[in-house]
């Protein structure tokens, strides 16, 4: 039986896949040992951005995610059932809705939060300081590539 344990010969896609699970895990583990079981999946994403800017547009929100404006609607449907989040109307443009943090929600945010950065105290005990430095930069310099290719995309469709 082939040995899987993460290693430096391994293909950086899958790498990254599997990095990303320390903290998908962590965050998910964390939300259940505070009672927030029932957060959806990409539900933690969806917290973090109303957090940080209170009316995401679904569009946005489905293009981050890589799902569509229906299945962003319905994530947002649960969150709002589960108490995560409410919706208002937008005072200033009727067409819109504007999308806040319950309490529950804001409570489940932080605990996201939290467990996202003990993942992050772990890498930084692991690494060198230059080494968390060299991974940023790396993460940026992938993000920046497929941002452009994706700007490349999309131009060519216009």
């Amino acid at each position: 039986m082939a040995d899987d344990s993460p290693n430096e010969n391994m293909a950086i896609p899958r790498l990254l896949r599997a990095a990303r699970m320390a903290y998908g895990t962590a965050v998910r583990d964390a939300f259940v040992a505070a009672g927030f079981d029932d957060v959806p999946r990409n539900g933690a994403y969806v917290l973090a951005r109303v957090h940080d800017n209170a009316t995401p547009a679904l569009g946005a929100l489905g293009h981050e995610l890589r799902i569509s404006k229906q299945a962003v609607s319905q994530l947002i449907d649960t969150m709002v059932m589960r108490g995560y989040l409410e919706r208002a109307p937008d005072t200033e443009d009727r067409r819109r809705m504007l999308v806040t943090l319950t309490p529950r929600g804001a409570a489940a945010g932080r605990v996201s939060w939290e467990a996202a950065t003990e993942v992050d105290e772990e890498l930084a005990r692991r690494l060198s300081p230059d080494g968390v430095t060299a991974l940023r930069r790396g993460l940026v310099a992938l993000a920046s590539m497929a941002a452009e290719a994706e700007a490349d995309a999309t131009g060519s469709d216009g």
